[in-house]
């Protein structure tokens, strides 16, 4: 890291340390994967603030505060299967990449798939698959997974989802209106029903469904 970056990377673990216990393996799988390398250069000085950061587009990915909250919270362990929607820059499946046996991505830019996809190979990361799809419907033909993580807001509850995961698997999605602040949802799967645990507010957009058209 140069010196800014490593700055911002020790500012970034105070902020950790102060919300709380963070997991061992999650910080070795941050400090392993190399945020500023997911970013356009100019914003290479922000890579690790909690602010929102812009990608290509016209999307942008979520300040590393919150991403890592979300992660830890998935508790992901080597033997999951992991779902992501919204591929957007990368960073957050290779970090799960990490801890995880398998993570699938969907990613509705072709643009920002094959960025992601070359960066991972740039990274020698060979268990994560991006699907340049529609993910506003999860992936049906292709569970069941152990964990689902959302980068983009549902206006309710994502019931759907409960039929792509395993016994006791989980769901953390942003729930919401389009406008304003959406509560960052939990959902454990119990038989045929969600558990819900709501762990923090952000402002992201909705999720949209369809593919992209020209980008």
């Amino acid at each position: 890291m140069i010196v800014d970056e490593r700055e911002g990377f020790a500012a970034f673990l105070l902020r950790l340390r102060g919300k709380g216990t963070v997991p061992k393996a999650l910080i070795a799988a941050i400090e392993a994967t190399p945020r500023r390398g997911f970013l356009a250069a100019q914003f290479g000085n922000i890579a690790w603030s909690d602010r929102m950061v812009p990608i290509e587009c016209g999307e942008a990915i979520e300040g590393a505060d919150i991403q890592t909250a979300i992660i830890a919270a998935m508790a992901v362990d080597p033997s999951h299967r992991v779902l992501e929607i919204g591929t957007g820059s990368g960073y957050t499946a290779a970090v799960l990449s990490r801890l995880a046996a398998r993570v699938v991505t969907v990613e509705r830019f072709k643009t920002l798939a094959e960025q992601a996809r070359q960066r991972f190979e740039a990274l020698g990361i060979t268990n994560v698959i991006v699907r340049h799809a529609d993910g506003s419907n999860g992936l049906p033909n292709e569970g069941p997974f152990d964990r689902i993580v959302v980068w983009a807001a549902f206006e309710s509850l994502p019931r759907f989802l409960l039929d792509q995961l395993s016994s006791g698997g989980v769901v953390i999605a942003p729930i919401g209106p389009e406008e304003g602040e959406q509560v960052v949802a939990k959902l454990t799967k119990v038989g045929s029903r969600f558990e819900r645990e709501d762990i923090g507010i952000v402002r992201l957009q909705p999720l949209v469904p369809g593919i992209a058209a020209v980008i």
